[in-house]
């Protein structure tokens, strides 16, 4: 019995003396691939001056009938503009634009030289983006996305009433760059087109249409990297 118990001992040593040679050849395994490096922040910043330039053209009519060659020109403006963008990888991100901007509203064609009014807008802008990297200090990019435009404030002019802007939502397309400065500085410049149009209303709806807008939005400003 002795020798059985001798012998039956010596097998589990062996089994388990063994056990981590074997497990010793096994190759390790493969850490979890990350999207962006540990560390890496996903949120940045612009502060850019906007040029809001309208591409305008408009379809009126009076009573019902059309106002054959009418047509109204828009005031470029100048503002201020804040966007906000979120990286989801190295690549994807999200950016959204903030600011507000003044119009003035005339006359063309057939109108020429009458003063419609002016207008309020708030155009937050949000668009999916794709950045280009491998260029060093330079990263472009390209995006598109959608607009919702937000008329207020309509003042009418030129002996017209009732002048209102109906609020108008418009696909928008993007392209720029960031130049990097050094790891969280940059300068930016930016160019986007809306496909806005907005119906008008003059005259407690007496004259009505829908307005072209369809304005470029020519950006340039600082960029700041978390």
């Amino acid at each position: 019995m002795s020798k059985t118990i001798i012998a039956l001992t010596a097998v589990v040593a062996l089994g388990l003396c063994s056990h981590p040679a074997r497990s010793a050849d096994l190759p390790p395994s493969a850490p979890a691939a990350e999207l962006v490096p540990a560390g890496w922040s996903p949120w940045l910043v612009r502060l850019r001056v906007l040029g809001v330039l309208p591409d305008a053209a408009a379809r009126l009519s009076a009573g019902g009938a059309p106002l054959s060659g009418a047509g109204v020109a828009i005031t470029d403006s100048a503002v201020p503009e804040l966007d906000i963008s979120y990286f989801f990888t190295k690549n994807i991100a999200a950016e959204l634009i903030l600011g507000v901007t003044r119009h003035g509203v005339q006359g063309a064609g057939s109108l020429a030289g009458t003063r419609i009014g002016s207008t309020w807008i708030l155009p937050p802008t949000l668009t999916l983006q794709y950045h280009f990297d491998g260029l060093g200090s330079l990263k472009p990019y390209v995006g598109a996305g959608v607009n919702y435009s937000i008329f207020f404030g309509e003042q009418e002019r030129g002996g017209f009433t009732g002048f209102r802007l109906s609020n108008s939502v418009a696909p928008a397309l993007q392209v720029g760059f960031d130049y990097m400065l050094d790891a969280h500085w940059g300068v930016n410049v930016d160019v986007k087109k809306l496909f806005l149009d907005t119906k008008v209303k003059l005259n407690a709806g007496a004259i009505r249409g829908r307005v072209d807008i369809d304005p470029w939005i020519v950006g340039a400003g600082l960029t700041y990297k978390f």
